[in-house]
């Protein structure tokens, strides 16, 4: 653990260095970090973190899930208001699944074990980003769009599967106080809440922008496509960005189903941020998002050669 700080305040140093030495580079970083937040990831999630907060705080999200419990229960060993998040998360992306998973658990609804379960099929991204982005924006390709984001949500299905049997030691309900769930459900608290949630996610994605400024020295040593890959794995919008320029455009698709299933790493912070009072190993959530990505570059390969 000593090495691993260390190692950690090594690298903020050098990030500060390069801060004094290369200080207008920084500050454009900085600002398309809080560009590509603000104009990208919030208009999209505002919206859905606000108002899923809201339906969860009324109590009846379990009426309109239960069409859902024999099938969820058989194929992913959760209950029905799993079926809620997961239809949630696909349609509004990262990181709105871990934010419903752990407000559920927070509220008491379902066991730990449950969530831990639930993040392996409920943290994905969304049909703008992947669709209108990557697909259309990057690709200039609907199809590919489609054929990404297909790859994506069956990846996500599968996913949960192979994790349906995961145990949790501790796998009880978190019991809340009568007076501190009204409290916590009252409108200004879920809106004081929602806003704290959305700007953490700018501050990370802004974050990442500047450490992937730091590392693009290293990152130059590697042949492009590799390079770009890296990329991905730390930033998902910079690496698709990347990827989309090769000519080779089967490898290409393939790379950012990987990229995108996986999250890159300023994805996953956010996620693990909203789960953090869940307390679940970073580890394991890495583990998720990186089987998820295997299975969904597979699945991505095999539409490819079928079409």
């Amino acid at each position: 653990m000593k090495k691993y700080n260390l190692l950690v305040s090594i690298f903020i140093i050098y990030i500060i260095i390069n801060m004094v030495i290369y200080p207008q580079l920084y500050i454009e970083q900085t600002l398309n970090g809080i560009t590509a937040w603000a104009l990208n990831v919030l208009p999209s999630i505002l919206p859905f973190i606000v108002l899923t907060k809201i339906l969860s705080s009324l109590g009846c999200i379990n009426k309109f899930t239960i069409f859902f419990k024999k099938i969820f229960y058989s194929l992913f060993k959760t209950p029905a208001i799993s079926s809620y998040v997961f239809f949630t998360s696909i349609i509004s992306g990262y990181p709105v699944g871990a934010k419903m998973t752990a407000d559920l658990y927070l509220n008491g609804e379902i066991t730990k074990q449950d969530a831990f379960r639930m993040t392996s099929f409920c943290s994905t991204s969304g049909p703008m980003f992947i669709l209108g982005a990557v697909g259309i924006g990057l690709f200039h390709n609907i199809i590919y769009g489609y054929i990404l984001l297909i790859s994506h949500i069956l990846g996500a299905f599968f996913n949960g599967i192979i994790y349906r049997n995961l145990k949790v030691k501790d796998d009880t309900l978190k019991i809340n106080d009568e007076k501190f769930i009204k409290i916590k459900n009252n409108f200004s608290t879920i809106i004081i809440d929602s806003t704290l949630s959305i700007l953490s996610v700018g501050v990370i994605i802004t974050l990442f922008f500047v450490i992937i400024t730091s590392l693009n020295p290293i990152l130059n040593l590697f042949p492009p496509f590799i390079s770009s890959i890296l990329s991905g794995f730390i930033e998902i919008t910079k690496g698709c960005i990347e990827l989309s320029n090769f000519s080779n455009t089967i490898f290409s698709i393939v790379a950012t189903s990987f990229i995108i299933s996986f999250g890159g790493l300023s994805t996953i912070i956010q996620s693990i941020t909203m789960l953090d009072k869940l307390k679940m190993p970073l580890k394991l959530f890495i583990l998720q998002k990186f089987t998820q990505a295997v299975i969904s570059t597979i699945i991505c390969f095999l539409i490819f050669i079928i079409i």
